[in-house]
């Protein structure tokens, strides 16, 4: 029975285990990926594995790095952003996944091609160009390469050979980053996807290529390591841009990536408290959950009185209670929730929850960024 005490109410909600695929996360609570670009080259170093393990002492349970780049030429754009392909950025990353579970957490890499959001000219390969389904920028205009099968077929591998590696390295699971109008999302979305081969189309045509990459990881990897699917209906710098108007159209954009071999789906919002569609008070992670029988995890503002938007703009976000929270997820609404701001502020977020200690939470600063540990 769930306790009536607000301390020990959110203990017993997000300090119980959850089993993705054959791992199970020893509590609700997930640390959310955020770039940083901390890492020269490409290699995570032991800054880097002390940040995360840091979190994992902290009480976190399970740790989703931030985006590191596939091994495609065209994948990122910026030098100091993490590769997971190479060997010393795979031996970096090993050395994170190593201190993450001394302190007893379990974590996952996050796997990431920028596609058309890639600068022309930009690190780590200054020749690639900007690439994705049209070879058009989020707002419909043209300014990339529109990607042959060749070269789909190169990225599927990449992802592919990157799932293969994270099992290899030893880590918990991969998240496939398809949300913000990154790569992934880019075919999904048909306002960025004009083809008029297999690939484009009616949404269940948009989604093969996410569904070519999901199935390409679920055969590297063995049948328990878990896969995560970011996903989100906003776009970078296009806050009311939406994959799917309807639980129908978000069924069949979900239904084949499920099919394929997701595990689990990280549905990204700005505020979590707010509905998806019309006529339901169910947030995009509980919407999704309801329309794959998938686990959801849900994130946006948790712990925090204001969206990221706004306090990476300057403003200070101040802690707040999480009631509204625990009352959905003792709904089932959703399985897990991850924390992004709030982590980086406070590293022990999740164990002072676990000890009725919110009040000394500390809030987030966007000033934070300049000397984050």
């Amino acid at each position: 029975m769930i306790s009536s005490d607000p301390a020990a109410r959110a203990a017993q909600v997000l300090s119980r285990p959850f089993s993705l695929g054959g791992l199970t996360v020893p509590n609700r609570v997930v640390m959310a990926p955020m770039t940083r670009e901390f890492s020269p080259g490409g290699v995570p170093g032991p800054d880097v594995a002390d940040y995360y393990a840091r979190r994992a002492a902290g009480g976190v349970g399970l740790i989703i790095t931030e985006g590191t780049y596939v091994d495609h030429p065209a994948a990122g754009t910026s030098g100091n952003v993490p590769r997971f392909h190479g060997e010393d950025a795979l031996a970096g990353w090993s050395r994170v996944a190593e201190a993450v579970h001394a302190a007893g957490g379990t974590i996952m890499p996050q796997l990431w091609h920028v596609g058309m959001a890639r600068e022309a000219g930009a690190p780590p390969f200054p020749d690639a160009p900007p690439s994705g389904p049209s070879g058009l920028a989020l707002d419909g205009t043209p300014s990339g390469h529109a990607m042959t099968r060749e070269d789909l077929d190169d990225v599927i591998a990449a992802f592919a050979g990157a799932a293969a590696a994270a099992e290899r390295l030893g880590f918990d699971g991969i998240e496939l980053h398809g949300a913000h109008g990154y790569l992934i999302d880019q075919f999904l979305w048909e306002v960025t996807n004009r083809r008029t081969d297999d690939y484009g189309g009616d949404a269940v045509a948009r989604a093969r290529f996410a569904a070519e990459i999901v199935a390409a990881c679920r055969a590297a990897v063995s049948d328990g390591f878990p896969i995560l699917f970011r996903m989100s209906q906003w776009k970078m710098n296009n806050y009311e841009a939406r994959l799917a108007e309807s639980p129908e159209e978000l069924e069949a954009i979900l239904a084949p990536l499920a099919a394929a071999g997701v595990d689990a789906f990280h549905c990204s919002t700005r505020r979590y408290w707010l509905p998806e569609f019309e006529g339901s008070d169910l947030n995009l992670a509980g919407w999704v959950k309801k329309l794959t029988g998938k686990p959801t995890l849900t994130v946006g503002s948790v712990g925090l009185d204001n969206e990221f938007i706004a306090s990476f703009q300057g403003g200070q976000s101040t802690v707040t209670g999480i009631d509204g929270l625990l009352d959905r997820m003792e709904r089932d609404e959703f399985d897990l929730v991850a924390v992004g701001r709030a982590l980086l502020g406070d590293p022990k977020w999740a164990a002072k929850v676990f000890e009725g200690r919110t009040d000394e939470h500390v809030p987030f600063d966007a000033s934070m960024l300049r000397t984050l540990g």
